[in-house]
């Protein structure tokens, strides 16, 4: 069917004098599954709606927002893949150099608060048009939040973009509802009862159309850390389709609501939306500067799952997925693999069958199903729920299908996976199949620290869990004669923290010979939990206090524990070990993290390769791996996408 018009000169050779919806984003515009964008446009197009796509717009002036005239029923406005301010800013919130949703990897193609600049924008042109705001930068921002860049609570998204309404979460069905409305002429204004929207009215004796609560007003919330802290809490446990109730957020001029969220894709609603006939590629306009880099990442690859129960703390899924699970059928995922089989490049490697959580496929129990989620509990910390259903035989029966089809040599899974779940499965058949021949040469896991007191503030679970599956995934590949290397995911300055912390995680990196070449600060992104505790320096969950590091000093100190090995990093080092009274670990010993004096560098003959973007675990006694090549699937150096941590 060709790419969606991105031009008038593309709509009028289509016949449209006007679209139903022109799409803004602030990524280049890829039609792959894998991109918001993308999914929205095609869903409305197969329910009979024309829409045009405007891409990257140039902001500084309203008239790029005019590009194909005034669309009949509305703009839909998205940040793009990324919140906006994560796209364009690090952990230390120095501006990045590279933008890989937009064309050639550069960056300055989008603004900062990008939802907000477009739709000013769009006002200027339009005046009273609808505006519909989605995405991630919308749906992690759409109650009052606290802005790590501005070092301050911001009011909701659609309060400063003044759009009509926010669509939160996976936005389909939501989507096809107001499309829907607004063809038979209801106002935007009226349409204030569809889940999974948020909606601004100015009658603050306005009664939501759903049970409701009040989490607050904004006067209140960006001075009182403890009233901030509660209405975290009470948004979060609201985030279920079952149990979920509307949210209320009042404002000196008005109410904010948020309603319920909406349920999730059926297994063949997920199916129809992931079969939709789209390009696979981003958009021919693109050429000349070399294409968009994040297709990269996952164009031979598919997404087989949505939601997660895993829940960790510093991660936005909750607030924009659910923890509701769902995922497709064997036989859509199949036909997708066949499908990508004949695209163009293709060269025998799914490179992954994942999600957000690659081996969840279902509901965590029975209970979900028709209860919803616990509001008050975690299915898989601090310990598995009783009620657990740990099970993975669909999943394996997925992958051998998929390793079937012709003209497919190789099935890798490169989303993370949960290795708590994984050996809450008494049938090791997964864990064998993945080892055997799901792994391009490394595997991603993500135990992050190693502190208990840091993982609870985490929401991960304790670190003799992950060594106990290091110890049964190194077991399992030598006796396959493999060599395989386990990438483990390490945060640094998370709330919680200490300066103790890091060296207790130093100690631990040392006592088992990792040397990580990167750390991944702590990066206080909208939606989370980790994010509140920040903020507020309170549990959410607990209001009890949180210890959070936030001077540069004490970052860096944090930071240069976990790469001790560093020369560069050895004053650091001795400082924060003098600091905390830790010089025993200054010496010789085996768990000593420096000398006693700085001394040059030596190679250790059995150091292995450091190839990894943070540590890499080899097989004990297996050889380094050398100067072989990148594995098949595995991502080139300098390639690796941005994203808003959502594991």
């Amino acid at each position: 069917m060709g790419f969606l018009p991105v031009c008038r000169e593309d709509m009028q050779a289509r016949g449209w004098d006007a679209p139903d919806f022109v799409l803004v984003t602030g990524d280049a515009y890829v039609d792959h599954p894998s991109f918001g964008t993308a999914v929205i446009s095609r869903v409305l197009e197969a329910a009979g709606f024309r829409v045009a796509v405007l891409p990257q717009p140039d902001w500084r002036a309203c008239a790029p927002f005019t590009a194909f005239g005034r669309p009949r029923l509305g703009f839909l406005v998205n940040a793009g893949n990324v919140d906006s301010m994560v796209a364009h800013y690090t952990a230390a919130k120095k501006r990045r150099s590279n933008d890989w949703y937009s064309a050639g990897g550069k960056a300055g193609k989008r603004p900062d608060r990008a939802v907000i600049v477009y739709c000013n924008r769009i006002r200027e042109a339009y005046g009273d048009v609808p505006i519909i705001i989605g995405g991630i930068e919308a749906s992690t921002r759409r109650f009052a939040h606290y802005d790590y860049w501005e070092d301050r609570v911001r009011r909701s998204i659609l309060v400063d973009s003044g759009a009509d309404l926010l669509s939160y979460g996976m936005g389909e069905n939501a989507l096809r509802r107001i499309a829907a409305l607004l063809d038979r002429g209801v106002p935007v204004r009226k349409i204030q009862d569809i889940r999974g929207t948020v909606y601004f009215t100015k009658d603050k004796a306005h009664a939501p159309h759903y049970d409701w609560v009040c989490c607050g007003d904004y006067e209140t919330l960006k001075t009182d850390k403890y009233a901030c802290a509660r209405a975290f809490a009470m948004q979060y446990r609201n985030t279920d389709a079952v149990t979920g109730k509307a949210v209320v957020e009042e404002y000196d001029n008005g109410l904010l609501v948020q309603n319920p969220p909406m349920p999730p894709l059926t297994r063949p609603e997920l199916d129809a939306v992931y079969e939709l006939p789209y390009e696979r590629m981003w958009h021919p306009m693109y050429a000349s500067e070399g294409g968009v880099p994040a297709i990269e990442e996952v164009r031979f690859s598919i997404t087989h799952t949505r939601g997660c129960f895993g829940a960790c703390n510093f991660c936005a899924l909750a607030f924009h997925q659910g923890r509701a699970v769902t995922s497709r059928s064997i036989e859509s995922v199949v036909r997708e693999a066949e499908l990508i089989t004949r695209l163009p490049g293709f060269k025998g490697y799914i490179h992954d069958v994942g999600g957000p959580t690659a081996n969840f496929r279902a509901p965590a129990c029975e209970k979900q199903k028709t209860a919803g989620v616990c509001p008050n509990r975690k299915c898989l910390t601090p310990t598995p729920c009783k009620n657990l259903i740990a099970d993975h035989s669909e999943y394996v029966e997925l992958l051998a299908r998929v390793r079937a089809v012709p003209g497919v040599k190789k099935v890798f899974i490169r989303s993370g996976i949960r290795f708590d779940y994984l050996l809450a499965d008494k049938d090791h058949t997964f864990f064998d199949t993945l080892i055997e021949h799901h792994i391009s040469g490394q595997l991603k896991v993500a135990p992050e620290h190693c502190s208990s007191s840091v993982l609870r503030c985490m929401g991960k679970p304790d670190i003799r869990v992950y060594d106990r599956f290091r110890e049964l995934f190194f077991r399992k590949t030598k006796a396959l004669g493999k060599e395989q290397y386990l990438v483990p995911y390490l945060m640094s300055s998370h709330p919680g923290s200490t300066l103790n912390d890091a060296i207790e995680l130093a100690v631990y990196l040392r006592r088992n010979k990792l040397n990580p070449e990167q750390v991944q600060d702590f990066y206080p992104t909208p939606g989370t939990a980790s994010t509140c505790m920040f903020h507020t320096g309170l549990d959410p969950f607990t209001m009890q206090p949180v210890y959070v590091p936030r001077s540069y000093e004490e970052k860096r100190r944090q930071r240069a524990l976990l790469q001790s090995a560093r020369p560069e990093n050895y004053d650091i080092v001795r400082r924060a070990l003098e600091q905390a009274g830790r010089t025993d670990l200054i010496g010789y010993g085996p768990e000593c993290l420096i000398r006693p004096t700085k001394t040059p560098p030596r190679r250790e003959k059995s150091a292995a390769p450091m190839a990894s973007p943070r540590a890499k675990e080899r097989v004990p006694g297996s050889a380094p791996r050398g100067g072989k090549a990148t594995a098949p699937g595995r991502a080139k150096k300098g390639k690796k996408q941005q994203s808003q941590r959502t594991r």
